[in-house]
């Protein structure tokens, strides 16, 4: 479908200066002040009509046409990162220890793109929804996507199906991955806290030393994935931290542990939560301490419905070729709060190729020499024009 992309790269150059100026000043989780006025001055001036406020920092731009009655959402995400940027680019970040490390500065710029180019000469008959979202990266069950729909999203903006689209470094800049079922998995966090009894280093027979009992531990936590959970299903019990004492012959009162939990399965997370915690007890009180445990879960397993699925591997075939799409990419253990939406309606996420090998683009993300690809403005922007002709029709 080269037309199409023809007429996307005469609107991307506006959006690649976009993007770089968005980069330039990038804004922490619900802090998105300065992108969403950008965002919503510009749909606005497309002729879109604009609410602001969901979510907190969030911006829908809605624009009905003709007499169709099918309703389609497109989310973009428009928060940073905590990293001080190493890019050494000219448009490099400007805020101190703030970066756009994973790439939403160029998802926004393409939603802005194919939204211009929607408003000026879009065939399509229904209701478009364009939900910029803030604080993807909040990593907690408070997140943008879902304040955004306790704010009532899909309440105000009725969605017959949602699409949202990542950049992912490693695959070809362009190509379109996609995935029928669980593509990426739940991120729970969890906190333990293991309270004995200190001691001098010399004497442990007069201490309940909780340093063995967290050793002890660690290792323990491995055999819930490696025992406990089915080989054919996806698991990771990642130990990030663990914290005890600040003297090498004082044996502290208390350890501190923190997990990564992830799962592709809504079962699989209940009996890692079920393990983890069982397991927890046991080994603290064989070693004569105590646990406690705070046990928090995060986003979602994401799950891409079937019919949605195959109507967006369709339109990624139209658009680059077969030979520029994966139709059943493999899964991710990252975690995306879409996944809150994706509970609420039918729909798919998708990849677009960011660069592999040796190409600048290959950088994965939540990296400070990390860069999202200008060319993927077109690529992207393109994309979601056809999918609303496709399926607005």
């Amino acid at each position: 479908m080269t037309e199409i992309l023809a007429t996307m790269q005469r609107y991307a150059q506006e959006f690649i200066a976009l993007r770089h100026d968005i980069h330039q000043h990038p804004e922490l989780p619900f802090d998105e002040h300065r992108t969403s006025d950008l965002v919503a001055e510009r749909l606005r001036s497309w002729g879109y009509s604009v609410e602001r406020g969901l979510g907190g920092t969030g911006v829908v731009g809605q624009m009905k046409r003709g007499a169709g009655r099918r309703t389609l959402g497109l989310r973009a995400d428009m928060d940073a990162l905590p990293i001080q940027e190493a890019t050494g680019l000219d448009y490099a970040s400007r805020n101190q220890g703030v970066m756009h490390a994973c790439g939403h500065d160029g998802h926004t710029a393409m939603l802005l793109c194919a939204a211009k180019a929607l408003a000026e000469s879009g065939d399509f008959s229904g209701t478009l929804n364009l939900i910029f979202q803030p604080a993807e990266e909040y990593g907690t069950d408070d997140s943008g996507a879902v304040r955004m729909l306790r704010d009532g999203l899909f309440d105000k903006y009725p969605c017959d199906a949602i699409f949202g689209m990542h950049n992912m470094p490693g695959w070809p800049q362009g190509h379109l991955v996609f995935r029928e079922g669980a593509m990426m998995a739940s991120s729970d966090k969890v906190y333990i806290t293991l309270q004995g009894h200190g001691g001098h280093g010399a004497m442990p027979h007069k201490a309940a030393d909780p340093v063995v009992a967290a050793a002890s531990l660690v290792m323990a936590l491995q055999t819930v994935v490696a025992r406990n959970v089915d080989p054919l299903q996806t698991a990771v019990v990642t130990v990030g931290v663990l914290q005890a004492g600040r003297a090498n012959n004082v044996i502290p009162d208390s350890a501190r542990l923190e997990l990564s939990v992830r799962s592709l399965d809504p079962e699989v997370r209940r009996l890692l939560e079920q393990r983890i915690t069982a397991l927890t007890h046991a080994q603290a009180q064989s070693f004569g301490v105590s646990a406690e445990i705070d046990y928090r879960r995060g986003y979602a397993v994401l799950i891409n419905s079937p019919q949605e699925t195959e109507l967006a591997r369709r339109v990624g075939v139209e658009l680059v070729g077969a030979e520029g799409v994966t139709l059943q990419g493999p899964p991710l253990t990252g975690s995306e709060d879409f996944a809150y939406m994706l509970e609420q309606r039918p729909g798919c996420y998708l990849l677009v190729g960011n660069g592999d090998g040796d190409s600048a683009g290959a950088c994965m993300v939540h990296n400070p020499g990390y860069d999202f690809d200008d060319a993927n403005v077109a690529v992207g922007a393109s994309y979601w024009a056809l999918l609303v002709k496709r399926f607005l029709v």
